[in-house]
């Protein structure tokens, strides 16, 4: 689950949701499926805004380019329309292709009128380069993989070096799958949530910061970071609600996952791919509608940062949430790839005059050393 342990600062005001997780937002499951063989450490994610029938029933969304050196697919339709029709899969940059067919054919089995009686499908597929630590060369998943995760989908997931985080490394340390979630109160009648997953790959550790701490310097002293190398890292954020926002304001909402990402230390590299994916679970476009009319509930915009911070807020923590549930493994070339919290301890047994700063860190991440 996501972390349970209280942050001391701004990142952790407002009440979490029961798992911590993007499924908190009613509706909403994740899949996935983790792939080791030999050289290659890859894996798939899926997101499912909800069970049903996905193209007959579409979700209200948008989506954001934080900086554009990416793969992704679905975006312009996403934009031009305000929906999303299928699940949201998440992979490798090589996968991307597989994951298309797969997605594709999966909604052609559910919908035999698609691109025979109807429109085609806009299947949404985002990506992260994990060739650093697999053999991304090999070209390794299968349709039947992003099956798998599709099939997968539940309410409880792992978070870390999984599914398509298996091979994604953040801040120089092993990244992943991270999520989290916020409850947004607005009286005593009405409440929603905000969830949010991330799959990190990206960051400088000399830039990372957990609260406001420059925990990132002494370990990447220790570990000989190379700071001379580019950032072409990449970060994809999902984000779901169950309030009743529109494209536009999702759009926004969607703007404010930077906030959550620069908070550890990111600065958005020329060769990096920052995209976000904005759904609600509210206010569903029916594909075969017969109305002329659609009559919707549209949350107030002069109440609406109540969900900008909780967007930054759940940003923020399944970005740590990434690091803290990563585990160390070997890459592609046989080099130890370090977890946030095996780097600390080394850090910790190297350098006693860190302790008191990596206890800090230890306690607001809610782990135990």
């Amino acid at each position: 689950m996501g972390l349970q342990v209280p942050l001391l600062n701004d990142v952790s005001q407002g009440i979490k949701g029961n798992l911590n997780l993007i499924t908190d937002v009613s509706g909403v499951k994740v899949g996935q499926i983790t792939i080791n063989d030999g050289d290659v450490h890859t894996g798939v994610t899926a997101i499912l805004p909800h069970t049903g029938n996905m193209f007959r029933s579409k979700v209200p969304a948008a989506s954001y380019v934080i900086n554009g050196f990416g793969k992704s697919v679905g975006l312009v339709q996403i934009d031009e329309l305000g929906t999303i029709e299928t699940p949201i899969v998440l992979t490798n940059t090589f996968g991307v292709g597989t994951a298309i067919n797969a997605l594709t054919k999966r909604m052609l089995t559910q919908n035999i009128e698609i691109g025979d009686t109807t429109s085609t499908v806009n299947p949404v597929v985002a990506e992260c380069n994990d060739g650093d630590v697999s053999n991304i060369r090999k070209m390794y998943l299968s349709e039947d993989d992003v099956y798998s995760a599709l099939d997968a989908a539940a309410d409880q997931f792992e978070e870390g070096a999984v599914g398509a985080g298996r091979g994604m490394m953040c801040y120089d340390l092993k990244g992943g799958i991270g999520s989290s979630s916020r409850i947004v109160k607005i009286d005593d009648q009405h409440q929603y949530t905000v969830g949010a997953l991330v799959m990190t790959n990206y960051g400088y550790l000399t830039d990372f910061v957990v609260n406001g701490a420059s925990v990132g310097q002494p370990l990447a002293q220790m570990l000989a970071a190379d700071k001379e190398k580019e950032e072409k890292g990449s970060i994809i954020t999902i984000l779901a609600t169950d309030a009743p926002l529109n494209s536009r304001q999702l759009k926004r909402m969607a703007k404010r996952a930077t906030v959550g990402i620069n908070r550890t230390g990111g600065f958005i590299g020329n060769g990096s791919g920052e995209i976000v994916f904005a759904f609600s679970t509210t206010n569903l476009v029916e594909h075969f509608s017969e109305n002329q009319f659609d009559k919707v509930i549209r949350f107030n915009d002069n109440k609406i940062d109540l969900f900008f911070r909780a967007t930054a807020a759940a940003v923020d923590e399944s970005v740590l949430s990434s690091l803290v549930h990563a585990k160390s493994i070997v890459d592609r070339k046989g080099r130890l790839r370090l977890s946030l919290i095996d780097a600390a301890k080394k850090l910790e047994e190297s350098q006693p005059r860190y302790t008191d700063m990596l206890d800090i860190m230890f306690k607001q991440l809610g782990v135990a050393k």
